[in-house]
């Protein structure tokens, strides 16, 4: 069950947590046919609009039938509230439920000493372009499940995106660096060319335009393209021309690779410190 799978359950989906990644993955779970009246949700803020559609929407946890059964569980929730929903969780999952984590800098082990090392968890970490259905995720198992929840596990987050795996959770770190954080770093680029542009004389709305235009353009193109990277950039270089002048700053030895290799080094150091 991966890649466009339908998405049909033959017992309950639980989302606890329906902010901007949850929400965005349950909306591409109800595209793919997970039946409302099969899905419940935890979200403190109330989502009437989704009560609306047939989904079961409750205040908090201990609002879910201890009898739901659920196939697949998504946690959902910022890292510091999974003290209160760890022993909540506890009582409603068995070895027959999924635990699809989402929180960022929480371990497998974490999971597996709350709630059993018999109950099956699989830990991902999604990036925000999952809101427009572009997201990209990368996922990791705990020893306890096997090839059907592995399967589950990838469905669930493909339905947001691109998904990938590793056997090593200690690489999740490194891709929270890359992939997580990674947005932020695109959009800064989209933030300095803009003020290169200005810097260079160009109207700054205008400028803007080129800068945000260019980036998302170059990112379809290389999502398109069977090319790799430094193809598409060869593409793109006439020799002794503007861009080799300008690459040639930008690829020189105290260029973009060490700096990217540094902020990318910072990010993973810090995902470990938060997670312990």
């Amino acid at each position: 069950m991966t890649g466009n799978s339908t998405l049909a359950l033959d017992r309950p989906l639980l989302l606890i947590g329906c902010g901007k990644m949850g929400g965005a993955m349950l909306e591409g779970w109800l595209a793919r046919g997970l039946a409302p009246g099969k899905t419940w949700v935890v979200e403190p803020a109330g989502a009437p609009d989704l009560a609306a559609r047939g989904i079961h929407v409750v205040a908090e946890l201990a609002a879910v039938p201890v009898d739901l059964d659920p196939a697949a569980v998504i946690v959902a929730v910022k890292p510091q509230t999974m003290d209160k929903v760890l022993p909540l969780l506890a009582k409603l999952v068995t070895a027959r439920s999924l635990v699809l984590s989402i929180a960022a800098g929480k371990r497998i082990a974490l999971f597996e000493t709350a709630l059993g090392r018999a109950v099956p968890v699989v830990r991902a970490m999604p990036n925000t372009p999952a809101a427009v259905g572009r997201g990209m995720t990368v996922l990791v198992a705990g020893a306890a499940a096997g090839p059907a929840e592995r399967d589950l596990a990838g469905t669930l987050c493909a339905a947001v995106g691109s998904i990938g795996w590793v056997e090593d959770e200690g690489l999740i770190d490194v891709v929270t660096a890359l992939s997580g954080g990674g947005p932020a770093y695109v959009f800064l680029l989209i933030e300095v060319l803009a003020k290169a542009g200005v810097a260079s004389g160009l109207d700054a709305g205008l400028a803007m335009r080129l800068a945000r235009e260019t980036v998302t353009g170059s990112g379809e193109l290389a999502r398109l393209s069977t090319e790799p990277a430094d193809q598409l950039r060869r593409n793109v270089t006439s020799p002794a021309g503007t861009t080799e002048r300008a690459l040639n700053v930008l690829m020189a030895e105290d260029g973009l690779q060490p700096l990217f290799d540094k902020a990318i080094a910072a990010a993973t150091a810090r995902s470990r410190e938060l997670a312990g």
